[in-house]
């Protein structure tokens, strides 16, 4: 483990974490708010896992290596996904929707090209829609992405091909606009 020589270390004999390292966090919010909401495929859990997500991050201070804290966070993220996502399975939850017809926030672009994107990303599989995240949109290396979601390179590049191939499918099929014939 890598150490800051200019920190004296602390009575067992290790060395204090720099004293940056809320800033360093705090700097990774948007990366790490995105990913949360591209995993659970909604603001509302998106958040529920980014705030566990943080808690875990700064509960967990002393075990990082004082490499990529970045990595490291995403990877705490993933897991954390995962392991929701496995005791989910055992008790479902029941959905709420009152909401539903409440205005969104006024956002950038065009709404409906983020809604087809939005679904599109949603008809991808939580394995696939993990890789494509980190490689297109956070920008991690295969290798970065391998660590992170504990799977061989290959792996990474077969399912970052499928989610590609399978998002292009449908954001083709959404450009189909039958017309009818006029009598």
């Amino acid at each position: 483990m890598p150490h800051d020589q200019s920190k004296p270390p602390d009575r067992a004999g290790e060395v204090p974490p720099p004293a940056s390292f809320e800033d360093s966090l705090l700097s990774l919010m948007p990366d790490l708010r995105r990913y949360s909401r591209s995993l659970a495929r909604s603001d509302c859990d998106g958040e529920d896992l980014l705030q566990d997500s943080v808690e875990r991050v700064l509960s967990s201070r002393s075990t990082w290596s004082g490499v990529n804290l970045r990595g490291w966070a995403l990877t705490i993220m993933t897991n954390l996904y995962r392991n929701g996502t496995r005791r989910n399975r055992r008790f479902p939850e029941v959905e709420i929707t009152l909401a539903e017809h409440m205005p969104a926030l006024d956002a950038t672009g065009d709404p409906l090209q983020r809604a087809r994107l939005a679904r599109a990303l949603d008809a991808l599989s939580a394995e696939h829609r993990t890789v494509l995240m980190l490689v297109v949109i956070e920008g991690f290396t295969y290798a970065e992405v391998a660590e992170t979601v504990q799977v061989p390179i290959g792996t990474v590049m077969s399912r970052l091909a499928r989610a590609r191939e399978q998002l292009g499918k449908q954001l083709a099929g959404d450009n189909v606009i039958p017309l009818r014939r006029s009598e």
